[in-house]
C-alpha cells in the first residue's frame, strides 16, 4: 500500500496527462520538435548529475553541429554525443515488445562505445562499489541472473503497475544491480524513461539541482522505496507543467478528455472489441488501454465476454 500523499502525487500527474493527451493527436513535425527539444535537455541534466563539465548550450553544439569544445575533456564529448544516440534508439524501440536483455545493452552500448568499445553493452567481469552508499551491488556472479530477473519482474508488472511507479521500480532495481563498469545511472534514467514512453507518459528530466536530492532518496529505497518513487513523480509532474506550458503558449486550448470516459463509450458502441483493438481504435498504447480497463472493469462497468482469444469487452449496463 501506498501512502496517501503518494496517491495525491500520483492521481496529480494522472490529472496532467490527460490534459497532455487532449492535446493529441500530434503532428509528425511537432512529435519530432519534441523528441529533439527534449533530447538536449535529458543528456545534459543526465550526463551533469554524473560531473559531465558540459553546459547545456555545449551539449547543444556536440550534439546537433557535431563539434568539440574547446578545453573539454573529449570524454565528455564522448559521453554527450552516446547518450543521444542511445535517446534516439528509445524512439525506435517497438513499445508493444516486450522488455529485454538485448535492449537494455544496446542502449548501454550506444552510450559507451566511443569511450570503451570493448565494455559497451557487455556485463561488468570485475567487482564495483558505489560511492557513497553503504550497500553492495551485485556480484559479477550474480549479475546475469538478477538481469534475466530484472526483465522478467519488468515484462510480468508492466500492465498491472501504474506507469510511474513501475518507472520508478524498474530505475531503482536496475541501479541497484548495476551490470556495467560504468554508465549504470545514465542507463537507469534512459530505462525509466522508455517506461514512461510505453505507457504513454511524457519521460522524466531530473535536474542537476536535485542531486544531492536524488542521490539520498535513492539510497533511502534500499529500505524505503516509496521516497525514490515520491521523487520520480515530482520530476515527472515538473516536466509535465513544462511541456503543458509550451503547449499553452502555442496551441489553443483542447477540449479536455477523460479517457476513462473515452474507453467506456467506445465500448458501448463497439461491443466485443478486446484489449488490442481498443488501444488501436482510442490511440493509446496496449497497456495504458489495459490499466484503464481494469479499472472500468473493477467498478463493474464493464465486462469480458468469451475466451481470451476471441473474446471481447461489453458495457455492464448495456
Amino acid at each position: 500500500m501506498i501512502s496517501s500523499d503518494l496517491q495525491d502525487k500520483i492521481f496529480q500527474c494522472e490529472k496532467f496527462q490527460q490534459e497532455l493527451w487532449s492535446y493529441r493527436p500530434l503532428s509528425p513535425e511537432t512529435i519530432n520538435s519534441l523528441k529533439e527539444y527534449y533530447k538536449i535537455g535529458t543528456t545534459f541534466s543526465s550526463n551533469a548529475i554524473e560531473g559531465n563539465s558540459l553546459t547545456e548550450s555545449e551539449t547543444k553544439v556536440v550534439i546537433e553541429n557535431g563539434l568539440t569544445i574547446e578545453g573539454k575533456p573529449l570524454r565528455d564529448i564522448y559521453e554527450a554525443v552516446g547518450h543521444a544516440k542511445a535517446y534516439d534508439y528509445l524512439y525506435e524501440l517497438s513499445h508493444n515488445e516486450p522488455i529485454t536483455e538485448e535492449i537494455i545493452c544496446n542502449i548501454h552500448r550506444l552510450f559507451y562505445q566511443k569511450i570503451d568499445d570493448e565494455k559497451a553493452g557487455k556485463y561488468r567481469k570485475v567487482p564495483v562499489f558505489v560511492s557513497g552508499s553503504k550497500y553492495a551491488v551485485a556480484p559479477v556472479a550474480e549479475i546475469s541472473k538478477r538481469m534475466k530477473q530484472l526483465v522478467q519482474w519488468y515484462n510480468n508488472n508492466e500492465s498491472k503497475l501504474h506507469p510511474i511507479v513501475l518507472a520508478a521500480e524498474f530505475h531503482k532495481r536496475f541501479v541497484f544491480i548495476h551490470p556495467f563498469i560504468d554508465g549504470n545511472g545514465r542507463v537507469a534514467r534512459l530505462l525509466m524513461n522508455l517506461s514512461l514512453m510505453r505507457n504513454d507518459y511524457n519521460i522524466a528530466i531530473i535536474p542537476t539541482v536535485t542531486r544531492a536530492e536524488y542521490i539520498e532518496v535513492l539510497e533511502k529505497a534500499h529500505d524505503n522505496e516509496e521516497v525514490f518513487i515520491s521523487f520520480i513523480a515530482d520530476r515527472i509532474m515538473m516536466t509535465q507543467l513544462e511541456i503543458l506550458r509550451l503547449f499553452r503558449e502555442t496551441e489553443p486550448k483542447p477540449q479536455k478528455i477523460d479517457f476513462e470516459q473515452m474507453l467506456y463509450d467506445t465500448i458501448i458502441n463497439n461491443p466485443g472489441l478486446n484489449a488490442p483493438a481498443l488501444s488501436n481504435k482510442t490511440g493509446r498504447s496496449l497497456r495504458t488501454t489495459q490499466r484503464y480497463l481494469k479499472k472500468l472493469s473493477d467498478k463493474k462497468q464493464i465486462i469480458f465476454k468469451g475466451v481470451a482469444k476471441n473474446g471481447g469487452y461489453e458495457a455492464i449496463d448495456s
